[in-house]
């Protein structure tokens, strides 16, 4: 295999955008057909194109890496997985017999990556994909799971129910953690609200995702107030109140 067709996949503008340049540049065996940020629009182009090659980010806001595969079905190209952080993940990923590269992606692993696939293709994609699944889909979303949250300095991993709640500030998020002071990152609260809901993350107001594991008592008012369990008094919105209690009653 000489050359490999390539569809890129992360929900992310500036992975995506910096994966593509990087292949362009330094790896010229590999041809981006297309890259594309939502998932769920993905299926349509892999199905269009038949790629040689996907590069798939694991952790995207409504649909994972790995609830994308189980919706393609069928896909007898490579995968090289994209991840920030996940060892559960990687573990996985070995098992299969998948490749994977880290956020943020170096040249060198990116080319390393290319090259053992020019030479010696996995072969049996199925079984190595059915392997996968079986082995990932239970443990990714553990409760231990981490994210990699972007700040001015590069990434912060950080445990998901350490998270006592995020606040937005413009165009970031300020993150309270059960230790430590805040974090201000470079990702917007609508971005964590969609990563964080089936971790049992509310949006109770415009300014205020909190995790409802941390609630230490709810103050009636017009919206009322949440108090969390390291003192931290939020609003709730009038608008997102009946839908709060629902979840909390």
């Amino acid at each position: 295999m000489n050359s490999l067709k390539a569809i890129l996949i992360d929900d992310e503008l500036n992975s995506l955008q910096n994966l593509q340049n990087k292949l362009e540049k330094y790896c010229p065996e590999v041809k981006v057909l297309a890259s594309c940020q939502k998932p769920e629009e993905a299926i349509a182009l892999v199905r269009q194109h038949k790629p040689d090659l996907l590069f798939l980010d694991i952790e995207m806001p409504k649909m994972n890496g790995f609830r994308f595969l189980e919706a393609l079905g069928d896909f007898e190209g490579e995968i090289i997985f994209i991840t920030a952080y996940n060892h559960f993940a990687i573990d996985a990923i070995r098992i299969s017999a998948f490749d994977y590269l880290v956020k943020p992606v170096l040249i060198s692993d990116l080319q390393d990556a290319i090259n053992r696939l020019l030479q010696q293709k996995g072969g049996h994609t199925r079984e190595r994909l059915n392997m996968l699944l079986k082995h990932s889909i239970d443990q990714i979303f553990s409760q231990d799971n981490k994210i990699a949250v972007p700040t001015n300095e590069g990434l912060e991993f950080i445990v998901i129910k350490n998270i006592i709640r995020i606040e937005s500030s413009a165009n970031y998020s300020r993150l309270f953690l059960m230790h430590g002071q805040p974090l201000l990152v470079t990702k917007l609260l609508k971005d964590f609200e969609e990563l964080l809901m089936p971790h049992r993350f509310f949006r109770v107001h415009n300014s205020h995702l909190i995790n409802l594991n941390y609630i230490s008592k709810y103050i009636r008012g017009e919206g009322g107030q949440v108090v969390m369990e390291n003192g931290d008094v939020v609003d709730v919105s009038r608008r997102k109140k009946d839908e709060f209690l629902g979840l909390i009653a």
